[in-house]
């Protein structure tokens, strides 16, 4: 290792990459970070953080109507102010962005503020330096894709729609994943007229069918407008906004358009087509379980090799990756078939395991405990929001194999689960399992009959 002047050098300075250089350095390894942007990547500055930041303002929207049933009355109608959201949120980043910088100099770790290259298999060029490394990680995760169509220059991507000048009072979002679900639910409860095109039949697709189908007419009685099995012909600008024409014939005129349809690896400019590196037909990383690309001494993690893209998936491969490579250990591979998962849409959806779909394939026979119902809360507030909570059982084990929920605050609740499901507990164990009244939560280990087999 001495040859070299980095026992680790890390590309991107995101979860991932932070993670990494930060445990590989405790080991006692020569460890820098090269960063062109930001850190903390993604996540921190244009992902996970600001948008539950937003998620939580959007929120309030809902508590302030629902609060008269409960007695509390405003002396006014309450008004949103775009521009004090966007400046605190900017002001929490550059805390989060300093915490970081202070991680990994506490580390021992050298931080490098640039663009780096890969030479060959041991060396990187960052700002006219070049500097060798045993190993390098590549750890630069994704960047917004926009397809192509006319217009396609008026409309902003995830990581420009948190820092938008003006509040858009008509606000459209282009796509059925994560992001364009998130943000729809987000601009629709901050006040925006909001509408969702997507060009298939419906959003989030891989989550359990009836989960997305709830979700759809929950956010819908919420006045969000969908547009399904459409996508956009073309965008104009026009005064006072944009005229979208749609494949379905329609025409909407709004303020602002997010295309959320999805992100590729962010692998422009890195110099790893020169060594000829191997990539999956979805032009991420090709690795293997400790991480290695086809060029051994080069490493990836994280959203660049195609995985799934959340940021604990990104910390965990991270950690994993230094036990390979630096304690020297045999780790068993991670476990990807029990990673839970939350959008962050009104109401929440949150999920662990297998879908209802997966599970009839996997298992064969299987039975389905299911109930929606109206929360507590709003039998007061007068909301018509309502409430999904579902289990899936192998009916021949009686292993819980997936669990799902569409209310608030799924994603807290499902965390819990997660630790049940991943440790195969069955349903008996739920079944035994008292329950904390009143809560929705009980609702998991109090359905006794199967919704169907």
């Amino acid at each position: 290792m001495a040859d070299f002047d980095f026992d680790l050098f890390v590309i991107g300075a995101g979860s991932g990459g932070v993670r990494a250089a930060r445990t590989a350095a405790v080991t006692g390894a020569r460890v820098a970070v090269a960063e062109d942007r930001y850190l903390g990547g993604t996540c921190v500055n244009v992902g996970c953080v600001p948008k539950k930041l937003y998620s939580y303002a959007a929120h309030f929207h809902e508590a302030f109507e629902d609060a008269g049933g409960f007695g509390w009355h405003l002396p006014e109608a309450p008004h949103f102010e775009w521009a004090t959201l966007r400046d605190n949120k900017i002001g929490e980043i550059k805390r989060l962005n300093e915490i970081y910088a202070g991680l990994l100099d506490s580390a021992g770790v050298r931080l490098i503020n640039g663009r780096a290259h890969v030479l060959d298999a041991h060396h990187v060029s960052v700002n006219d330096e070049t500097l060798s490394a045993e190993k390098i990680l590549v750890a630069v995760g994704g960047w917004p894709w926009v397809p192509d169509f006319p217009g396609n220059e008026h409309v902003v991507d995830s990581n420009r729609i948190f820092d938008l000048e003006r509040f858009p009072e008509r606000f459209l979002v282009l796509g059925g994943g994560y992001i364009a679900v998130e943000f729809a639910s987000i601009f629709n409860g901050l006040g925006s007229e909001t509408h969702l095109v997507y060009r298939r039949e419906l959003f989030l697709r891989g989550f359990d069918q009836q989960v997305r189908e709830f979700a759809r007419d929950e956010m819908a009685k919420k006045g969000l407008q969908l547009h399904f099995e459409a996508n956009i012909v073309s965008i104009e600008k026009v005064e006072g906004g944009l005229r979208v024409s749609l494949t379905n014939g329609e025409q909407l005129e709004v303020d602002t358009v997010l295309a959320a349809t999805g992100r590729r690896p962010n692998l422009a400019g890195l110099g790893l087509d020169r060594l000829d590196i191997a990539l999956t037909d979805t032009g991420h990383l090709r690795v293997n379980e400790r991480f290695e690309t086809s060029v051994p001494s080069i490493l990836a993690l994280g959203d660049v090799t195609g995985g799934p893209e959340l940021t604990p998936v990104a910390l965990a491969e991270a950690m994993q990756l230094v036990k390979h490579h630096f304690e020297k250990t045999q780790p068993a591979p991670l476990d990807y078939r029990h990673i839970p998962t939350a959008v962050f849409c009104h109401p929440n959806i949150a999920s662990v395991g297998l879908s209802e779909e997966q599970a009839r394939v996997a298992c064969g026979e299987i039975r389905v405990y299911a109930t929606d119902f109206r929360p507590m809360k709003h039998t007061l507030s007068g909301s018509r929001e309502r409430c999904l909570m579902k289990l899936v059982v192998d009916d021949a084990s009686d292993v819980v194999v997936g669990a799902h929920m569409v209310g608030e605050e799924a994603g807290e609740l499902i965390q819990g689960i997660a630790v049940a499901v991943r440790a195969g507990l069955t349903k008996a164990d739920f079944d035994a399992t008292v329950g904390i009244h009143p809560t929705s939560a009980e609702e998991f280990v109090t359905l006794r009959t199967p919704t169907r087999r």
